[in-house]
């Protein structure tokens, strides 16, 4: 083979780092205000992590003050009976949350991809987002208005139809139900534009080629539509399960008070560090969790995301 033709079939050089900085400048630049905020506010205060090996004190400061080593691990474990239930409290809770927020926005994603009212589907993702931005602070004035032994709307109703009052800030694992639906009330409509602005990316091909076929309604959902949506799903589920060790400290005390009757459900690990260190001032007792927290967070999230690469290798985030 002649010297011009190895030339002809071999791949282009690549372009020097320097020529390919020149050719996309306009698009480093675009991006460098987000990662001057990255670093920022994501990675330098991540030297705030020493604290966790420190004995911190108002005196000396994050940097100033004498180390600990791993002693602010042990106020975490050294009661297991406590460090168990937190633990596990907060999986349950999340899981929870996961599961059945999932359900709720794909299915309502569905239910107005369905419609063809454009001005009621606009209503309807008004009214659904609307609840997104309430405080849990307010939901807990409600849900107390309506939940409350003596006062309480439900347990007024309860009466002319000769049913028992219900003392529910009493029982810890009927509490369990009410987070659950609390949380679906309030974030189910913001996951549901989520997925409903992914259905509108569908090709409408597809269900014109399978109305051909003399597809129904529900086929066209089952076999195009969710399939379609999967991704989607497993993509947020990862995004997801990197917090599934962290638990949504203001949701607990605007909606249960701290109520000790509650904790055998509701002492969820943030809880926890709130109630035995953050009130006493122990910080590094607070960081110390924190990042066991995030580290076994990053852990389910590489377990998650290699099941995920089993499952489609295009649903992987890296």
């Amino acid at each position: 083979m002649s010297e011009e033709a190895l030339q002809r079939s071999s791949p282009p050089r690549r372009k020097s780092r320097l020529q390919s900085l020149r050719n996309d400048s306009s698009l480093f630049l675009l991006a460098l205000p987000g990662v001057i905020v990255l670093i920022l506010f994501a990675y330098l205060p991540m030297s705030g992590l020493i604290l966790v090996f420190k004995n911190y004190n108002y005196n000396g400061g994050i940097f100033g003050s004498p180390w600990a080593g791993f002693d602010n691990f042990d106020f975490f474990f050294s009661s297991m009976d406590s460090a168990i239930r937190a633990t596990r409290n907060t999986v349950m809770l999340n899981v929870l949350y996961m599961l059945t927020g999932t359900f709720f926005s794909v299915a309502i994603a569905i239910i107005l991809n369905e419609l063809r009212s454009k001005w009621f589907i606009k209503i309807t993702q008004s009214v659904m987002f609307f609840p997104y931005f309430i405080s849990w602070i307010v939901i807990g004035a409600i849900l107390f208005s309506l939940l409350d032994y003596d006062k309480g709307l439900l347990n007024r109703m309860f009466e002319p139809l000769g049913l028992q009052a219900v003392d529910w800030y009493s029982n810890p694992w009927l509490f369990v139900v009410i987070l659950v639906i609390a949380n679906i009330w309030k974030s189910a409509g913001y996951g549901a534009i989520i997925y409903y602005a992914v259905l509108q990316g569908i090709d409408t091909s597809y269900y014109e080629a399978a109305r051909i076929d003399g597809a129904s309604r529900m086929q066209l959902i089952t076999r195009i539509t969710l399939p379609l949506l999967i991704p989607s799903i497993i993509l947020l589920t990862l995004l997801g399960i990197g917090g599934m060790l962290k638990g949504d400290l203001s949701m607990i005390m605007g909606v249960t008070f701290l109520n000790p009757l509650l904790l055998p459900t509701t002492d969820i690990i943030d809880v926890y560090v709130y109630r035995t260190a953050i009130r006493s001032g122990e910080f590094g007792f607070a960081s110390a969790i924190t990042l066991y927290q995030s580290v076994f967070g990053f852990l389910l999230v590489l377990i998650a995301n290699k099941l995920a690469g089993w499952y489609d290798k295009e649903s992987k985030l890296f």
